[in-house]
């Protein structure tokens, strides 16, 4: 049976070096898609698309990661905006959400990593904390504190002890979106990890960066729920390809 394929979103850098030239990319830490062939996957990288494609492009995958990168632009939660913010990332943010909802309404397995999980809350109507001290210290420069798991909680399950993790943000979680409960804190009570219950779709978010320390676990175990459904799920036959 093949490798579950795992869709990584991935962000445009307006000028950014590539050989000898000088041109928009579309990128993402190799670690995203290392972590998902040391899991036991293989990765895609999915560039920003027209929004309304996004449940079209999540057909051909068998689970999502939403990658970390910045902040959500307050606009898509109702609040003002906090000078400590950063400049909005319009065209990630809406191709971000399309892909969550999309993802969330068919039952696609979801993990989001960093800013990835302050968009997964966001899209099920949460809100976020735009500025808190102390989880990063040096700018670029990963940080590394613990977090607790909630037991009887998805993480709890797969990390049932507490762990240092690698983590790099300035944002949270506020209020928490639709059915989501919280999994994980850190020492100082902010969120770490949230999920939606079983038995519902696999969906959880982690405020950290495990490709960072190529810690598996959690990619692990989105690529089980991406197996699983796959082999649960009619996959169409293609029965012929037209160029273009």
């Amino acid at each position: 049976m093949p490798r579950p394929l795992i869709g990584i979103t991935t962000y445009v850098e307006e000028s950014t070096r590539y050989g000898v030239w000088d041109l928009p990319t579309s990128l993402v830490p190799t670690g995203y898609h290392e972590l998902v062939q040391a899991a036991g996957g293989s990765a895609v990288l999915l560039p920003p698309d027209e929004p309304g494609r996004a449940a079209e492009v999540l057909e051909r995958v068998d689970g999502l990661v939403v990658a970390g990168g910045p902040d959500v632009d307050p606009v898509h939660y109702g609040a003002p905006r906090d000078p400590r913010t950063g400049a909005p990332a319009t065209v990630r943010d809406t191709w971000e959400l399309a892909l969550l909802t999309a993802a969330l309404e068919s039952g696609l397995p979801v993990l989001g990593i960093c800013r990835g999980m302050q968009a997964l809350n966001v899209a099920l109507g949460g809100t976020l904390v735009q500025h808190i001290d102390g989880h990063v210290h040096t700018p670029g420069v990963t940080s590394w504190h613990p977090v607790r798991p909630v037991p009887g909680t998805r993480y709890g399950a797969l990390v049932p002890e507490e762990a240092d993790v690698p983590t790099y943000h300035h944002q949270a979680v506020d209020r928490l979106g639709r059915d989501l409960l919280v999994s994980a804190y850190a020492l100082d009570g902010t969120v770490e990890a949230i999920e939606l219950p079983a038995p519902g779709p696999w969906v959880l978010g982690v405020q950290w960066h495990p490709e960072r320390d190529k810690d598996t676990r959690v990619m692990a175990a989105l690529i089980e729920a991406a197996a699983d459904r796959s082999a649960h799920t009619d996959t169409p036959v293609l029965t012929g390809a037209t160029a273009g």
